[in-house]
């Protein structure tokens, strides 16, 4: 098994009697995630039970408390005493949540949950444990992560985070970015063997996506309609999100347009960034943009340029570091990203030294603290003093 960033404070939540809630989009390892925290319980008053199994749905969907205990009782736990009960995919059954508040309440047994973000899980689960627990979110592989899975040595990286280019260090890792930006980071496409089997396994993620979810919502007339919207907003990665435009191109009512998409940013498969708005009445875009939240994924979805699956990459390894908005004056001149409201990023394929001018000069309007490029590829002259983007982690 490899080791996920995300380990480190979830061993560190698993000592503390308050629910550990993992959740993220479907695949990108939360059931790896609960299977490595119960092998850090030492003792053996533990179990798993995953809730795709009718059998164990069945257990918590017992009108009885009493039953439900009955039935872990028989599967090994005693509740007089610390045990760990785990559960996946815990947005099937929406009855688990008043049994986890109950017994977090009474027993000194500590719960591990785990699904995908659907609104069962964000607005039931999350409200019904208010004050008992503790959410921990599993994004696909970030670049470190993506090295990890290959086996190749991380460690040189790791001096060269957010430091301007390097040529040895673009020379080392440069061809394993590249299949980074190309495949994205779903831990099971990163360890398939050939591009054939890769794509393969990221339109079952997709399919498997749409149908699961849309069975949660128990409607599965839309998934047509999900499929085109995805496809859409896909092909539109960087751009302003116009709702109404989107719904007249696909005839598909501007509320259910509404809908869909808070539903695929609940369940982590898309990204809204928001306008930075220092000034709301002057030069700002106000509607946000949209990017995918995975590369892979995105590239199965619309015939996308090198240059969108860079911004879009570039879009999540950001997010990972903190909070993202862009800036956008009404002549059409922005900046890309602000991260933290203290740093302006550029997204350049090749960068050069007027990105980095303009970016600055930018920057300086909105009294930004720091001003920066992003780029792919170094552009064949001395001009180095740039980001390359898989030192953005």
């Amino acid at each position: 098994m490899f080791r996920r960033q995300v380990f480190d404070a979830l061993e560190a939540h698993l000592s503390d009697h308050e629910v550990t809630v993992i959740t993220g989009m479907r695949r990108t390892g939360k059931t790896t995630s609960i299977l490595h925290l119960l092998s850090c319980v030492s003792h053996s008053n533990k179990v798993f039970l995953d809730l795709e199994r009718i059998e164990h749905r069945q257990i918590f969907r017992q009108k009885s408390f009493s039953k439900i205990q009955a039935d872990l009782e028989f599967l090994g736990i005693d509740f007089s005493k610390a045990g760990v009960i785990a559960l996946d995919e815990v947005q099937l059954v929406p009855e688990v949540a008043s049994f986890v508040k109950y017994y977090y309440d009474h027993s000194p047994i500590k719960f591990i949950l785990s699904g995908s973000s659907s609104y069962y899980l964000k607005n039931q689960i999350t409200e019904s444990l208010a004050g008992r627990k503790q959410v921990f979110e599993v994004f696909p592989l970030n670049f470190i992560e993506f090295l990890r899975f290959k086996e190749v040595d991380e460690e040189p990286l790791w001096s060269q985070r957010l430091q301007t280019f390097r040529p040895l260090v673009f020379a080392k890792y440069q061809h394993l970015y590249e299949e980074y930006l190309r495949f994205g980071g779903f831990p099971q496409v990163v360890l398939a063997d050939s591009p054939e089997r890769k794509v393969n396994i990221l339109k079952d993620i997709l399919n498997s996506y749409l149908e699961l979810d849309v069975k949660i919502l128990s409607d599965y007339s839309v998934i047509d309609d999900l499929f085109r919207l995805v496809s859409v907003l896909s092909s539109r990665i960087g751009n302003k999100l116009d709702k109404q435009k989107i719904g007249v191109l696909l005839g598909i009512n501007r509320n259910k347009i509404n809908d869909y998409i808070a539903l695929f940013e609940a369940t982590y498969f898309l990204h809204l960034i928001s306008p930075y708005a220092t000034n709301p009445d002057r030069h700002i875009a106000l509607q946000p943009k949209v990017y995918i939240a995975d590369n892979g994924l995105a590239a199965q979805l619309a015939q996308l340029s090198s240059g969108a699956l860079f911004e879009n990459a570039i879009a999540n390894q950001l997010m990972r570091l903190g909070k993202v908005n862009y800036f956008q004056k009404k002549s059409g001149q922005e900046i890309d990203f602000i991260l933290d409201e203290k740093t302006a990023f550029e997204v350049k394929e090749t960068p050069g030294q007027i990105d980095l001018k303009k970016t600055i000069d930018r920057a300086q309007e909105l009294a930004l603290l720091e001003a920066k490029v992003i780029g792919r590829m170094p552009p064949g002259n001395d001009f180095t003093d740039f980001l390359w983007g898989g030192c953005v982690f």
